[in-house]
């Protein structure tokens, strides 16, 4: 029943390891005989600690993609049972296609009582409630058949009591007796996770203990390295078309939770575990979370080897509508990324409230939010309905999760507030059902904006249709084009492909602005720019432009 109680179950299970390939083959082998199979074959793979000598560089044009944060639960049911699957995500990927989205990143798919799929019950296989392994194979094919990619989200920091490891509770005999850090003789008082809990509560009232795994074990670091191989190549055969393009690492720190437990992660493995990877995949992609969202990513390229993380002070300086803060948040990130690691840019997550919430759904700052977001120095990443305004604010419902279910509804597809494939997974559950914000007829569907050219979705649509036509806006480093407007973000994308410039309105209304101050390199020269067709503005750079609320105008540098 919607909202009713999960089981934790999985379809489709990883192999036993090919000792020699150190790849998983296919055949049928739950959790419990992989690692077994791991600790009699004595497969544990050294791991080096070094960084290596020049930075990983990935050869599949990230730079230039566009990615799609999906919270697959949400966005679309095929089988009537209201929970979001893989097919359902797989029958929209058109949709997906046609918005300009090259990349899709999902939440975790392993099987867990928890709607998130956080805090598994298994890091293998797939959770029942999305599908079959088949799904997910015909899910990754479909992907590749288009030219985009797939980003597969993984936490392995924690398990719950329903995780195979967990038998060695108590139990210093279990072959999983050191997988879980324990703080008491006899394998009792398991290591809490973050925030010092022992225990997680579900929206349905289920609550399983959950512990910190043993991440520095040779035999775990072991485990994850097979398991995230056999994600990149679930079949074995060094051809990479049925596997993931990357991974998301949730929650990545150097000292796991700040609590000196397990210390100098990015060293001992997280680095490490990367570059064996790539040892078979040299083109996979790693994004980093921060787990402390001030950090702008310096010590996760250098130490921990990774391609990308999110641009947070970005984030918070976009959500501020302050152009001075902008303008240093752009500044210091770019500082702060190496050539060669990126900056995924987002207004939004399935951790944060929805923007169009946090703006009080203000036409103008949702229409620059989506330009700064889209146009700025980054790789941009949208949350599933940032397209069309979905609104969301956490919930204060209690200690569980059904907090942030608000943020995390379903993805509005139609006029009415109900419909096929409406993934209404938590109907009737509790008082966020209540509260939510999907409403018939309020604007804020697909079915009500793609048609509509000056909607939301069309804006989003033009932006990215606009940044795909100019590789300076994919790769261009950026400038600060001073003006003579606090409400006016002025800055170029130059590239060895061209030069634009973006001028941006952060203002509630009608404002007019020309640049001044210093001169930029003869490949921008303000005299060299002519007005895009379909991002013009009035008026001129020379004499001033006019720009109404909200309003994006793009100049292209012409001989």
């Amino acid at each position: 029943m919607p909202g009713g109680p999960r089981v934790a179950r999985g379809n489709g299970l990883p192999p036993k390891v090919d000792p020699a390939a150190k790849l998983f083959t296919v055949a049928a082998k739950g959790d419990l005989a992989v690692t077994r199979a791991l600790a009699l074959l004595g497969i544990g793979f050294v791991l080096s600690c070094s960084r290596p000598a020049e930075p990983h560089q990935p050869h599949n044009g990230f730079a230039s993609d566009v990615v799609y944060h999906v919270f697959q639960r949400s966005f679309y049911d095929t089988d009537g049972d209201q929970h979001g699957d893989l097919r359902g995500l797989t029958s929209k990927l058109d949709y997906l296609e046609d918005l300009g989205v090259t990349t899709v990143l999902m939440v975790p798919i392993y099987p867990s009582i928890y709607y998130h799929n956080y805090f598994p019950t298994s890091f293998e296989g797939v959770d029942q409630e999305y599908g079959s392994l088949e799904d997910y194979t015909r899910l990754v094919s479909a992907l590749h058949a288009r030219g985009m990619k797939l980003i597969m989200d993984i936490e392995i920091h924690y398990v719950t009591e329903l995780h195979p490891w967990w038998d060695s509770y108590e139990n210093p005999a279990s072959e999983y007796s050191d997988y879980i850090i324990y703080n008491g003789p006899g394998n009792t008082n398991p290591e809490p996770m973050i925030y010092g809990l022992t225990e997680m509560t579900s929206y349905t009232g289920e609550k399983l203990k959950v512990a910190t795994t043993n991440m520095l074990n040779e035999k775990v670091k072991a485990y994850h390295e097979d398991l995230l191989t056999y994600w990149m190549d679930p079949n074995g055969d060094g051809e990479f078309s049925d596997g993931v393009d990357g991974f998301r690492i949730d929650h990545m720190m150097d000292d796991l939770d700040g609590k000196g437990v397990i210390q100098n992660m990015f060293a001992e493995f997280w680095a490490p575990l990367f570059a064996e990877l790539r040892e078979v995949n040299p083109a996979i992609i790693i994004v980093a979370e921060q787990a402390d969202w001030t950090l702008y990513g310096d010590s996760y390229f250098d130490a921990g080897d990774v391609d990308a993380v999110f641009a947070f002070s970005i984030r918070q300086a976009i959500l501020s509508n302050d152009k001075a803060a902008i303008e240093a948040a752009v500044r210091e990130t770019l500082n702060r990324t190496p050539e060669g690691n990126y900056q995924l840019l987002f207004l939004e997550n399935h951790d944060t409230e929805r923007y169009a919430s946090v703006v009080g759904e203000d036409s103008a700052r949702l229409r620059s939010g989506a330009a700064l977001v889209t146009l700025l120095y980054g790789i941009p990443s949208l949350y599933y309905g940032q397209e069309i305004g979905m609104r969301g604010r956490k919930g204060e419902y209690g200690w569980h999760d059904g907090n942030d279910i608000p943020v995390r509804e379903a993805f509005e597809w139609y006029a009415e507030a109900d419909g096929e494939g409406m993934a209404l997974w938590y109907r009737d559950s509790g008082q966020w059902w209540e509260d939510s914000h999907i409403r018939s007829h309020d604007g804020v569907s697909v079915e009500e904006q793609r048609g509509d050219p000056n909607s939301l979705w069309s804006h989003y649509r033009a932006l990215l249709a606009l940044r795909a036509s100019q590789r300076a806006l994919q790769t261009g480093r950026p400038q600060v084009v001073d003006n003579d407007s606090d409400q006016v973000l002025m800055f170029v994308r130059d590239s060895d492909d061209g030069c634009v410039l973006v001028a941006v309105s952060l203002s509630s209304a009608e404002v007019t602005t020309k640049p001044t101050g210093r001169s930029l390199q003869d490949s921008c020269r303000l005299e060299r720019m002519v007005p895009l067709a379909d991002w013009p503005a009035d008026g001129s750079l020379d004499e001033g432009i006019t720009l109404r609320p909200g309003q994006v105008s793009v100049w292209e540098a012409r001989e």
